[in-house]
């Protein structure tokens, strides 16, 4: 299924708002701006292909994979570190495993993409770039490699090192890109992409808006979320989703949002919120720390339920 539809047309009432009046993300403004209904196979209703993974960091792509498939994703790849693809295939069965090339200390290197990720590639519905990658100049030649062979029409996801080196791109590379993007940094990382030391907290959202213009993307970062044009606000969720690994569930929830046919910042504003609300959930549950970032997938759905969203 191809996504031909990402920068959709937003409805009336659930358009962004301004940075001083930011549209207030709710459960009336998700009802009304529906996803896309998901039916048929595990083809037919979206395709992810998860990109990272380290072998010191495998839990970052299989915590975002995992999640891809409890936003209503079908079918899950992981390419991960040569090195621990058979251990990431076992753990993750609902998963084909790729190995990627990678050096002695199980970084992955950028080498021979071609030829093992092509056919993946090819057959995905969004693409998931960076979670769990550590190496700087590895996570470059991959992205690289990456946008010279993924298909014009496929939306991609970059995360953590993902989205750090891709300032290094070239500007060919990057125009690839523009118009099918979603960035999903944190604030160190944002910083990077805007060539600053720093974004504080109550600069987050004019650097999004800076961002989104910049690399032709919807960006979302802790609580704001941009097109570029309109701005939108996250206002539930709580401190205990600030733990390990949270970062890569949202960035896998608005991957698999993608593969169904969700639009850019559509798929942002509903996996951002989804996320929150399962760290409601748990909190509730647990209080307001303590939960794990492994707990909150299988509460997506859940939520998704009482949105209607499925």
């Amino acid at each position: 299924m191809t996504n031909d539809a990402v920068w959709q047309k937003i409805p009336d009432d659930a358009r962004g708002g301004s940075r001083e009046q930011p549209r207030l993300i709710t459960p009336a403004l998700l009802r009304s701006w529906t996803l896309p209904e998901p039916s048929g196979t595990k083809y037919s209703r979206g395709q992810v292909l998860v990109v990272g993974g380290d072998r010191t960091t495998p839990g970052a792509a299989m915590l975002a994979g995992l999640s891809s498939l409890r936003m209503g994703a079908g079918r899950l790849s992981l390419a991960v570190a040569a090195s621990i693809a058979a251990q990431v295939a076992v753990a993750v069965p609902e998963s084909g495993a790729t190995s990627l090339a990678d050096d002695s200390e199980g970084a992955i290197t950028g080498e021979q993409v071609e030829q093992h990720l092509t056919k993946d590639l090819e057959r995905a519905d969004c693409v998931l770039v960076g979670p769990g990658l550590g190496n700087p100049d590895g996570a470059g030649r991959l992205l690289s490699e990456i946008v010279r062979l993924l298909p014009d029409d496929v939306p991609i996801v970059l995360d953590a090192f993902g989205a750090t080196v891709l300032p290094d791109l070239s500007t060919a590379e990057r125009d690839r890109l523009s118009g099918r993007l979603v960035l999903t940094p944190n604030r160190g990382e944002l910083a990077h992409l805007l060539d600053e030391d720093e974004v504080d907290q109550d600069r987050v959202a004019e650097g999004i808006i800076d961002a989104a213009g910049r690399y032709g993307a919807a960006v979302g970062c802790d609580t704001w979320i941009t097109d570029g044009d309109g701005l939108w606000q996250v206002t539930t969720g709580d401190t205990g989703l600030g733990t390990s690994g949270s970062g890569d569930v949202v960035a896998g929830a608005v991957a698999g949002l993608l593969s169904r046919g969700a639009g850019l910042v559509q798929s942002l504003v509903w996996g951002k919120y989804v996320h929150a609300a399962a760290g409601d959930a748990l909190a509730a549950q647990f209080g307001r720390v303590g939960y794990l970032a492994s707990e909150i997938p299988p509460e997506l759905p859940l939520v998704m339920r009482t949105l209607r969203g499925d």
